[in-house]
C-alpha cells in the first residue's frame, strides 16, 4: 500500500485503468476506470485523443531496492520504436496470442503488453502461481496456444523439461531478454 501511494503521488496520475478487484488496493482520491465493466457493457473504445510521439506512453519504477524507487518516463515513440525495429523479422500478427509472463514493473513486460497491443493480438495474464510452477506454466502455454512467449533465460531454462510433457505446436517464437543467453 506504501508503494502504490508514493507511485500514484510521484507519478501524478490522475486515472487508473484495471479491473473492479483491484479497486481496493488502490488509494483513494484516483478515477477509476475498469476494463471489466467497459467491455461488459460495451463501452471500451477509449474516446479520440490526439497524441505526440514523444508524449509519456508510461512510466516504469525500478524496485526501490536502494531506498525510494525512481520513474523513469517511457515515450510512445520509444515503444513503437522498440516493437517496429523488430516487427518485420518476427512478423507479427493479430492472430498472435502472447502471455504476459513477467512483471510490469520489469522492463521485458514492454514486449508482452506493448507487442500485442500494438499489431492486434491477444495477451494473456500469467496468472502469478502459475508463473512460479515450470509444470503449470507449460500446460497454461499448450491450454492457451500461445504462440509468442518472452523468456529470460533463467526461467526459460526451467520451462525445458516440463515442456516435453506439453505439445506446443502454436508456439512460433521465443524472445529472450533480461540477461545473457
Amino acid at each position: 500500500a506504501e508503494r502504490l501511494e508514493f507511485l500514484v503521488r510521484d507519478s501524478a496520475i490522475h486515472v487508473v485503468v484495471g479491473d473492479a478487484e483491484s479497486a481496493e488496493a488502490l488509494p483513494a482520491g484516483l478515477a477509476l476506470r475498469w476494463l471489466d465493466v467497459a467491455v461488459s457493457s460495451g463501452d471500451a473504445t477509449p474516446p479520440p485523443r490526439r497524441l505526440h510521439p514523444q508524449q509519456a506512453a508510461y512510466v516504469i519504477y525500478t524496485s526501490g531496492s536502494t531506498g525510494t524507487p525512481k520513474g523513469c518516463v517511457i515515450s510512445h515513440h520509444n515503444v513503437v520504436r522498440l516493437i517496429a525495429a523488430t516487427s518485420e523479422r518476427f512478423a507479427f500478427g493479430p492472430d498472435d496470442v502472447w502471455s504476459l509472463f513477467h512483471s510490469y514493473a520489469f522492463d521485458f513486460s514492454v514486449w508482452e503488453i506493448w507487442g500485442p497491443l500494438l499489431f492486434g493480438g491477444t495477451c494473456l495474464v500469467v496468472p502469478y502461481w502459475v508463473s512460479r510452477s515450470p509444470e503449470a506454466f507449460a500446460a497454461w502455454l499448450q491450454q492457451h496456444r500461445v504462440s509468442v512467449l518472452n523468456q529470460t533465460p533463467a526461467a526459460f531454462r526451467q520451462l525445458i523439461p516440463a515442456a516435453a510433457d506439453h505439445a506446443l505446436p502454436d508456439l512460433r517464437l521465443v524472445i529472450f531478454g533480461g540477461e545473457a543467453l
